[in-house]
């Protein structure tokens, strides 16, 4: 398992400086916030993007996260996929080798919307293979489908590919309809990339992003997650996500110093 921090947790400071601050912290893989990256490079090459990366000695480990494939029509689904393929190839450039997708599908749910998903994820697959950057399906636990991981790994499973995969948030896992039984549906071939946060004195039904905090310090069972990874030998990347404004606040440096240590320590990896 490798340690990665998302610029989600520092949402407000530029691209350039998550990388140097995080990379002064020792953090060595970073998941990408894609606005951030897209709004880096209106103003710097690619050249210029690959250059810092490899001076700071940074590896981008996963882009999050693109919404909007999987149920919308008319001209709200052309735009998504649109965007989507231009990320896919933004990724491919930079060599971010998994894409992290929302399975952000809305009710009220009937047959041809669950028909639609499947196409979609389908055409997701095929999309993604002809990037060469798999695609990791987020179960959402406020979704009207597929807002658990048993039927997150079931849509992945029908489709039969190796460019679609998932995303295991443990936000979502915690605060949704899954129970931690299902970490049995995560295998080494379906499971693209780990997104860990925590929980604490907050009804799991009214938990929001804003409610994120350090994973160790709350209530979702990492020791039950950390324990599934080991059983199926997963070594992709482990990173934390925390959505939460009050973090914002605080230097990127010092956050990733700090989020770094408590994601070793849960990983097994804490440094003498």
């Amino acid at each position: 398992m490798q340690p990665a921090l998302s610029q989600v947790c520092s949402l407000e400071s530029p691209f350039e400086q998550d990388v140097g601050d995080y990379a002064a912290g020792q953090c060595r893989a970073l998941e990408v916030w894609l606005t951030k990256l897209e709004q880096y490079l209106e103003t710097h090459s690619l050249d210029e993007l690959l250059a810092l990366l490899e001076n700071q000695q940074m590896t981008l480990a996963a882009a999050s996260f693109q919404g909007g494939l999987l149920s919308s029509q008319g001209d709200a689904r052309r735009e998504a996929w649109q965007l989507c393929e231009r990320r896919l190839e933004l990724c491919r450039q930079c060599g971010i080798g998994t894409l992290v997708v929302a399975c952000d599908v809305a009710g009220p749910l009937n047959q041809p919307d669950l028909e639609r998903v499947q196409v979609s994820l389908r055409q997701l697959a095929e999309l993604a293979g002809r990037y060469e950057v798999r695609a990791a399906l987020e179960f959402q636990a406020r979704a009207a489908l597929g807002n658990n991981l048993q039927t997150a790994a079931a849509l992945v499973h029908d489709v039969g590919s190796p460019w679609l995969g998932l995303c295991l948030d443990a936000f979502h896992l915690h605060v949704g309809p899954s129970k931690y039984d299902d970490l049995g549906y995560l295998t080494a071939e379906n499971l693209f990339h780990v997104q860990l946060s925590d929980v604490a004195d907050r009804p799991r039904e009214l938990a929001v992003d804003s409610d994120r905090i350090l994973p160790g310090e709350g209530e979702i069972r990492h020791d039950l997650i950390v324990q599934r990874l080991r059983e199926i030998d997963y070594r992709g990347y482990v990173s934390i996500e925390i959505p939460n404004p009050r973090f914002w606040r605080i230097p990127a440096r010092q956050f990733g110093e700090i989020a770094l240590t408590a994601l070793r320590c849960l990983l097994g990896q804490a440094q003498p």
